[in-house]
């Protein structure tokens, strides 16, 4: 699939890792709906030029990434939907247990798993709901699912299990899409970024950001948000990298 001319809606496209792509794509020739519940993502989308609309709204939302989809859609030019790239999402940490013997909570757990786990399968339903409607390519290609997993689905550390478990479900999601939707010509993969320089990353103290970013083999940094975009257009682009996970890591494995 070409970036230059097709229409790729973008969540968590605020900043971090989803504007980074936003402005990747847009570079690219590509035309993008960047969707995002905070307000800044319209200023966001003002940067980008003509080739950028933004959309306000919920990924746990079902009217809300209707709309996010069919503003996509509009957007088009009557090519239709080509590609999602899914990186809404939240940081937990909570142990089962804590220092005083009490017990995790349980909406605490919830809340990460509606947000990261069942907020992904919501766009995905609905993205490849309206992707079966495009015309296919040469190769019977009609769009791609690109989701964020994250490192910590393979390598959850103490206080994880929320964050860990939701990530790990849409690792667990990309085969069986994959293959369900392969009748449509819809591919899926999943991203599992390392410790990268996003907004999330300032919400862990600096002492600990600087012992993860030298526990990464090479390069010895923190991963930069472009590189997460490089990554996503290369799926884009590359039409066997369908149903797997590609780890974005740098070579880190998490203690």
């Amino acid at each position: 699939m070409d970036v230059q001319g097709n229409t790729f809606l973008i969540t968590g496209a605020a900043s971090g890792l989803g504007a980074a792509t936003a402005e990747r794509l847009v570079a690219g020739g590509g035309n993008v709906v960047l969707c995002d519940m905070q307000e800044g993502v319209k200023a966001q989308a003002e940067s980008l030029g003509a080739s950028a609309v933004a959309c306000v709204g919920d990924i746990t939302s079902d009217a809300d990434m209707q709309k996010a989809v069919a503003l996509a859609v509009e957007q088009s030019d009557g090519r239709g939907l080509a590609g999602v790239i899914h990186c809404a999402g939240v940081v937990s940490v909570g142990k089962l247990v804590d220092r005083e013997g009490n017990p995790a909570s349980l909406e605490a757990y919830s809340k990460t798993v509606n947000i990261n786990l069942i907020g992904t399968f919501n766009i995905m339903r609905l993205a490849s709901a309206a992707m079966t409607k495009n015309t296919p390519s040469d190769d019977g290609e009609r769009g791609v699912l690109i989701n964020t997993a994250s490192i910590a689905a393979f390598d959850g550390q103490v206080g994880q299990c929320a964050y860990s478990a939701s990530k790990a479900g849409v690792v667990g999601m990309s085969l069986p899409a994959a293959r369900e939707l392969s009748r449509h010509g819809i591919r899926v993969m999943a991203i599992a970024p390392g410790v990268f320089e996003t907004p999330m990353m300032s919400e862990i103290p600096d002492e600990a950001a600087q012992a993860l970013a030298a526990a990464v083999p090479f390069p010895k940094r923190l991963g930069k948000p472009v590189e997460f975009a490089k990554m996503a257009e290369q799926i884009i682009t590359n039409v066997m990298l369908n149903g797997d996970v590609v780890r974005l890591d740098g070579g880190i494995r998490m203690q």
